[in-house]
């Protein structure tokens, strides 16, 4: 019996199986990959705001799986929403209820490998039929496309291709395991309720995906020895093992965060505990003759979509109980009933988790630059209004808001470098970018506030006063500052590279106002109607709102450069006045008309 093991199941074969298992598991990674990339997190996006109502809820969670070809990959997801405070913990329930229904759409891509018939319509329905064109036209978009789009494209079908060729692989490698007593005694085994989800649940645990563990007991049933009694059990446990993925990633979590991956945990044990104590009580009166028929690809494909479906309308209406459940589990505590500051829910929606998904990750990071953009300009209007009326506590919010603006740049700029070692897409490439460049000007223009906010002190405790005419000019001087802050933080925050080109004449207004500011300041000292100490003062000032200005320029030029895909700052601020001279001028020319001295 020894010998018939090593001729039928030699070391040949067991590497045709492992080669296979790899090309499977490695299709699958790249497929899924693929899809979260082609999709720029704009699914994902779609679940963390279309989830008020259970059954989109669901909907959506099925939609976004079925997408992204990875159950575990969504309850991930959905975990890392919740620790930010993104979404509600009983939003979560009926997402990761549609999540299980979704990864059934994997199996049924893989019961394709099961087709038979000698027509040409069945032949074309086999993947070593259609698997190689897939693969020649990824390889095409791939090499010979410039367009991002297309190379995701091209991945994704070469992804199939590969898992698909995997799948092949394997099932022709477990084949001569029929002739094995040894591996029939093995499924022998399995029928047994209990050995068999255990092992279900163990595999699936290790590979961490219910579909590839589904894919591999597809794969098995070319062997034509895997029964229906053996199958059942391993698909029940596979529900089971999926859940380990989430529990780990709601290790170090939030609370909720932690309810989220329990919900997941219960919803899965009680819906395989009810369907097999239910199927195995009628088969014990009813003897159903299915169980020792041969499982096929298809068969694994309704079992696996008819247990999760049923699971899901019998679990529906106690959602709210799955949820009590694992607050039961995970108890409250004092600190949870504390409100979180918007700056922690910015922070918390900068989870790692969401790290694998790029255009999700740049989606959470564009809505927390566009909030510390809000405390910077804040932060600087408040200093700009001490210097007409000094106020202790408007002062100390000054230095409040630039710390805070402070730890936005630290947290974004690590989230941001973090991210920038993923793999981006061009548009998602880009807007990173534009984060970098934009954060560290808003961060720089909250120190200037804090320079005139120091400069308004010093006119406090020494008495100090402008006289009407410094005043005035001061006014009109900051009008045109806070324009161009109002101006480039919008440009910022809607993505506009058109509105951004009228930003750099108004700057060069402001330039202009400057240099004329500090000429009647230079005649008013020789005249003897102002002081030095003053002069010192306003000088502090003006070189301060015109840095500003400086920083507001960086933002729309980096904004039109990156959509340009131009990095070279002097020779474009050149290029873009001369480029439409006429044009810049009469918005130059506008500005200065805007903005009279008096």
């Amino acid at each position: 019996m020894r010998k018939a093991w090593v001729r039928i199941m030699d070391l040949f074969d067991v590497l045709s199986m492992l080669g296979g298992l790899a090309l499977f598991l490695y299709g699958m990674h790249s497929l899924g990959d693929g899809l979260e990339k082609l999709s720029g997190g704009k699914l994902e996006t779609i679940l963390e705001k279309l989830t008020s109502k259970p059954i989109f809820a669901v909907l959506l969670g099925a939609g976004v799986t079925a997408a992204i070809q990875s159950s575990s990959a969504t309850t991930v997801m959905v975990v890392g929403f919740v620790n930010s405070g993104i979404m509600k913990l009983h939003q979560a329930v009926y997402i990761i209820m549609g999540a299980n229904i979704g990864t059934t759409v994997t199996s049924w891509i893989l019961s394709l490998t099961g087709v038979e018939g000698d027509n040409f319509i069945m032949q074309l329905l086999k993947p070593e039929s259609f698997s190689p064109v897939f693969a020649f036209i990824g390889i095409i978009f791939l090499m010979f496309t410039k367009s991002e789009k297309k190379k995701v494209v091209g991945s994704i079908l070469i992804g199939f291709a590969i898992l698909m060729t995997g799948m092949g692989a394997m099932s022709a490698a477990v084949k001569p395991l029929a002739e094995v007593p040894e591996f029939t005694n093995i499924l022998t085994v399995f029928k047994n309720p209990i050995f068999g989800m255990i092992a279900g649940a163990i595999l699936t645990a290790v590979i961490q995906s219910s579909s590839a563990s589904v894919g591999i007991l597809q794969a098995l049933c070319a062997t034509g020895v895997l029964s229906f009694s053996a199958a059942l059990p391993i698909i029940m446990g596979q529900n089971i093992g999926t859940c380990v993925t989430a529990i780990i990633s709601s290790i170090g979590t939030g609370k909720n965060a932690r309810r989220t991956a329990l919900v997941h945990l219960y919803f899965n044990i009680i819906g395989t505990v009810l369907f097999m104590i239910l199927f195995y009580l009628l088969n014990a009166f009813i003897h159903f003759s299915f169980m020792d028929s041969q499982a096929s690809e298809v068969s694994i494909a309704v079992v696996h979509s008819v247990f999760n479906i049923l699971t899901v309308l019998v679990l529906f209406p106690f959602a709210g109980l799955l949820e009590k459940l694992a607050c039961l589990t995970v108890k409250d505590n004092p600190e949870n009933s504390v409100k979180k500051t918007q700056m922690e829910k910015d922070f918390r929606a900068l989870d790692t988790r969401f790290l694998d998904v790029p255009g999700l990750a740049i989606a959470h990071s564009k809505s927390v630059a566009e909030n510390m953009s809000e405390l910077s300009k804040e932060c600087l209007f408040k200093a700009m209004s001490l210097l007409t009326g000094y106020d202790e506590d408007l002062a100390l919010e000054v230095s409040d808001l630039e710390d805070k603006v402070d730890k936005y740049e630290d947290e974004l700029g690590t989230y941001l470098v973090k991210l920038s070692s993923k793999n981006l897409n061009e548009n998602d490439s880009r807007m990173l970018s534009e984060l970098l460049h934009c954060i560290g000007d808003f961060e720089r223009i909250s120190d200037h506030a804090i320079n005139i906010q120091e400069a308004a002190k010093e006119m406090h405790d020494k008495e100090l006063k402008f006289s009407e005419k410094a005043k005035t000019e001061l006014s009109v001087f900051g009008q045109a500052v806070q324009d161009i802050v109002n101006l480039s933080f919008k440009v910022f925050k809607d993505n506009d590279d058109i509105l951004a080109t009228a930003v750099e004449p108004l700057e060069e207004a402001i330039d202009t106002l400057n240099y004329e500011i500090k000429n009647r300041h230079v005649r008013r000292l020789r005249e003897g109607k102002c002081t030095i100490e003053l002069g010192f003062v306003l000088s502090d000032v003006l070189v301060n709102y015109e840095r500003i200005s400086d920083h507001c320029s960086n933002i729309a030029v980096s904004l039109i450069q990156i959509h340009e895909d131009n990095y070279e700052t002097h020779g474009y601020l050149d290029a873009l006045k001369h480029k439409d001279e006429k044009n810049f001028k009469e918005k130059y020319n506008e500005c200065l008309e805007h903005y009279i001295l008096p």
